[in-house]
């Protein structure tokens, strides 16, 4: 199964990676785990939970942990996956990054609930660039309701507009206090690598996961 790590500098007891279309969407079938990964029912809202709050079939588009062995995922084929790590393996966090989502501030939402202090390391894995992601004024107008200076991440194409979904996340997450990294890579222009909604209607998912070794 072909995998992409995040390019970060974390501790090494934190292990990540985003599964690709070469090996299914299941990571369970090739890679090794310390555990079962907690899948959440993502519904593009800005619930986060800790996973000692997890249970089957749980509706939230966040999640963290800060106890080894436990599995952190996060399903996407467009939206962004957004990894978060302290420095020193304090803890780990994985975001479904939709345009809903952040407009709602679920990245906020996580900052909140992780511990204070933290020597934060961001990762924005593969997912839609502006380049390929159109969207009507009303996803513009809800990112500006919620931050004016979301504005910037917009460019005007006829009647509707490019949205910038990792510059909102990465804009989002500095003033947050993270170091951001950003992968580059965008799951509706590469289609023999990365599932892709939007180019493709029904489809397989990308699986982010990440958490912290034993």
């Amino acid at each position: 199964m072909k995998v992409i790590e995040p390019g970060w500098p974390v501790d090494e007891r934190t292990g990540a990676f985003t599964t690709t279309r070469d090996g299914g969407d299941d990571p369970l079938e090739a890679a090794e785990l310390p555990a079962e990964p907690h899948w959440l029912e993502q519904v593009h809202g800005s619930r986060v939970v800790h996973l000692a709050d997890w249970r089957p079939g749980i509706q939230a588009d966040a999640a963290w942990t800060d106890r080894a062995g436990e599995v952190v995922v996060i399903k996407t084929a467009d939206c962004l996956p957004i990894l978060l790590a302290d420095r020193d393996a304090g803890f780990v966090a994985g975001i479904h990054g939709g345009w809903r989502s952040l407009a709602d501030g679920i990245i906020d939402k996580m900052l909140a609930a992780l511990p204070s202090g933290a020597d934060l390391r961001a990762w924005i894995g593969p997912g839609i660039c502006a380049g390929c992601y159109q969207v009507g004024g009303e996803v513009r107008q809800a990112f500006v309701e919620f931050d004016p200076l979301l504005a910037a991440a917009f460019e005007a194409d006829g009647d509707r507009w490019r949205a910038d979904l990792k510059w909102i996340a990465a804009h989002q997450l500095r003033a947050g206090g993270a170091e951001v990294f950003d992968c580059g890579r965008c799951t509706f222009e590469e289609a023999d690598t990365f599932y892709s909604f939007r180019r493709e209607g029904k489809t397989g998912r990308m699986a982010s996961l990440i958490w912290l070794k034993e």
